[in-house]
């Protein structure tokens, strides 16, 4: 008779613990894997396969990853909580507290709606992140849990293969990567690309088919050639071949723009040794017997990335010309590479030391510390995407002390990575020397000085949100407006409220709104509506996320209570659109600032109606302005604006500033700045010629005149000959 499917794998799974020397508890194992079938019995999965083959997997990657018999047996368990009639309690009698405790972790994160917007993702988010930070097994778990989900997800249909697809190479991938399981995480990401850009992935795929033979023919030249030469100095590493991701090879090709003939580490060799001296020496040797790219070469042995990954790499040429990267790393940094924080199970990492599992595991408290305030579920997905990012870049403070960042991060974003406070304090930075604009993107190597100031009103500024890449730096800045602004983001948040439900259309009577807005507050889990409205101000609460819900809801209220819209709409003439800007005969009209001439209050402005951004409002004397309107190529579409009485916006202006070269000039200058309560948005200075300095500093202003104060004040600086005002 022939064996099912079920019977097979079972069978499988039992000679692999049988095999295994890590001495598995196999007769609860076994126990588990009864309860499993029973328990899943007449259940089947969308592919037709019966349900129980899911969690009999998943154990079988776990014994793969040498987990222990804790893990397998809940690995086992892991569904009948949440789909069968066991309860937990039951799973804690019969297993005992540990392994319910795992069954419990996973099931409170078996679905996370990250496709959706429910109000609850971000708590199930939170949950995820909790039970990772009491027992780390959860999310390994959860990981091959979503593996085995990926390769059998061609039962799925087409709409949740994608949303399951991207929700993978969102969370679960950047996860495995964290913490440093490259084999799950090249798998999962691999997987999840097949589904988004099939066409891509075919296209790389078959490259690497049509070159399999030569790719084979030429990694056995190389690693003979490295043997034989390492054999001269008694050496009897271990060499092997490696090609590259798929999804490493997409990435270089779409995202970098490169042909996959200029991706110079397709092809890998690593070489394993027994002492990090020997990984010194072997690469001397391996530099010696090929020809070095430049550049290319990265040292994470003396400087580990943020998932404890240790190696030495560089990129050499052949004699065939063709380009191949070498890794080199001993046995343990191999363990580590391959399984990450798994190893700990795997291999006992650590028992001979120091066990370094909870060094690792740091960063999971520190970032659910960064999160505890958000609110949003797609800050925390995005946090996850940069915080967790696979490529970093190392950057040193003056004092030599080496901060992991994601690719992409700022030198605001470093400031935040040092401390809070720093961060806080920050007006300028300085990279190798030189005085770079806040949204400078620093790079591996390069030395950052932050400069602060000592005044006890200054803090963040409000545009540094858009420019920072990190969830930590987004979160702290966030979490000074809450505490150091109230008022002001009280203030903010009703106004960017009241013009958010002018430009939706939202019109109430007082009484009605006011009940309106309290029910909305109360959603938000705000106490009162001066909370409602700070949260608003600080970014706690994101319009752009609520505003949907706010008009579904205001639409059933005026069906529901036979309101009439156009009745309580009254007549717009000239109306505030944003920014403090009246524009004739337009009402609810998106409006910009344009940057060719940076206009502030108390400028004679015009206003141009672009297609499909709004109006976009220039000075008069812009250069981009006709000085004759009927002469201009379509003259209906500028159109008269003007100031607001009241305006209450921050408005950049960048001013150049001449002035004689002196020690502490830069300070005085900020000093002088943060005495006004003026925020700085960037500051550049060109290297100072024949004793004299020049800066180019944007500050922020409500006005004409509070600009005109502004440079009077800055002009009784010692050493300042000239200042003016710049367009750009």
């Amino acid at each position: 008779m022939r064996e099912s499917d079920k019977e097979v794998i079972i069978k499988e799974l039992r000679a692999r613990l049988a095999d295994s020397e890590k001495g598995y508890d196999l007769p609860t194992i076994d126990r588990a894997i009864v309860v499993a079938c029973q328990a899943h019995k007449g259940q089947s999965r969308a592919s037709g396969e019966e349900y129980v083959c899911h969690p009999l997997r998943v154990a079988g990657i776990l014994v793969d990853l040498g987990m222990d018999s804790e893990t397998i047996e809940a690995a086992l368990l892991h569904d009948v909580v949440e789909d069968t009639d066991w309860e937990l309690d039951q799973v804690s009698k019969e297993f005992g507290p540990e392994v319910a405790a795992l069954v419990d972790g996973v099931t409170k994160i078996g679905k996370l709606p990250f496709t959706t917007r429910e109000e609850q993702q971000a708590e199930n988010v939170r949950k995820m992140l909790l039970a990772m930070s009491q027992d780390i097994r959860v999310i390994i778990i959860k990981l091959a849990d979503r593996l085995h989900n990926m390769r059998t997800s061609s039962g799925w249909p087409d709409q949740k293969r994608r949303d399951k697809a991207k929700e993978t190479m969102d969370i679960y991938a950047p996860l495995a990567h964290r913490l440093g399981i490259r084999t799950v995480k090249e798998e999962l990401e691999d997987l999840s690309l097949r589904i988004l850009d099939p066409v891509a992935y075919q296209e790389i795929e078959e490259a690497l088919a049509l070159r399999e033979g030569e790719r084979t023919s030429f990694l056995d030249s190389i690693k003979g050639r490295i043997r034989e030469r390492l054999s001269d100095y008694q050496m009897e590493p271990y060499v092997e071949g490696r090609i590259k991701s798929i999804t490493g090879i997409y990435r270089k090709m779409y995202v970098h723009g490169k042909a996959f003939d200029e991706i110079y580490d397709i092809y890998a060799v690593r070489v394993i040794v027994d002492t990090v001296t020997d990984c010194y020496n072997v690469l001397g040797l391996v530099h010696d017997l090929f020809r070095p790219i430049p550049n290319r070469f990265k040292d994470y042995i003396s400087t580990p990335k943020a998932n404890m990954y240790q190696s030495l790499h560089t990129t050499v040429i052949s004699k065939e010309k063709i380009p191949f990267e070498v890794q080199i790393r001993t046995w343990e940094m191999h363990y580590t590479a391959e399984y990450g924080v798994a190893a700990h199970w795997k291999y006992k990492l650590g028992i001979q030391r120091r066990d370094k599992l909870e060094e690792r595991l740091a960063w999971v408290r520190q970032f659910i510390e960064n999160q505890k305030d958000v609110d949003d579920a797609e800050d925390i997905v995005r946090s996850i995407k940069t915080d967790l990012s696979s490529e970093d870049v190392f950057v040193l403070t003056p004092k030599g002390d080496v901060i992991s960042l994601p690719v992409g991060s700022t030198v605001i974003d470093f400031a935040y990575a040092i401390h809070s406070a720093v961060g806080n304090r920050m007006v300028g930075a300085k990279v190798d020397g030189r005085i770079v604009p806040l949204d400078y993107v620093v790079k591996t190597g390069e030395i950052v000085e932050v400069l602060t100031t000592a005044a006890p009103s200054h803090g963040p500024s409000r545009d540094w949100l858009n420019i920072v890449r990190t969830g930590e730096a987004r979160n702290k800045i966030r979490a000074w407006f809450k505490k150091e602004r109230r008022e002001e983001n009280v203030q903010q948040g009703r106004a960017e409220l009241e013009r958010e439900l002018s430009r939706n259309g939202i019109r109430l009577p007082d009484d009605k709104m006011r009940e309106f807005l309290l029910t909305q507050c109360k959603k938000q889990h705000c106490e009162s509506m001066e909370d409602f409205y700070a949260a608003i101000g600080y970014g706690g609460v994101l319009l752009s996320r609520i505003m949907p819900r706010l008009k579904e809801d205001y639409l059933r209220l005026v069906k529901a209570e036979d309101l009439h819209p156009e009745r309580l709409i009254t007549a717009p003439a000239r109306h505030r659109n944003n920014g403090g800007v009246i524009i004739d005969d337009m009402d609810n009209c998106l409006v910009k600032f344009a940057r060719c001439c940076n206009p502030v209050p108390g400028d004679d402005i015009i206003g141009f109606i672009t297609r499909g951004y709004g109006v976009s409002v220039h000075k008069r004397d812009c250069v981009n302005v006709p000085r004759d309107l009927s002469m201009a190529e379509e003259p209906e579409r500028w159109v008269h604006v003007s100031w607001e009485e009241a305006v209450k916006e921050e408005f950049k202006a960048t001013l150049h500033i001449d002035a004689t070269d002196r020690q502490a000039l830069l300070a005085d200058i900020t000093t002088q700045l943060a005495s006004m309560h003026v925020m700085i948005h960037a500051i550049n200075a060109r290297e100072p010629r024949d004793g004299s300095a020049t800066m180019l500093v944007t500050v922020g202003v409500n006005g004409l005149e509070h600009l005109k104060s502004v440079i009077q004040r800055l002009s009784r600086i010692e050493g300042i000959r000239h200042i003016e005002r710049r367009n750009q």
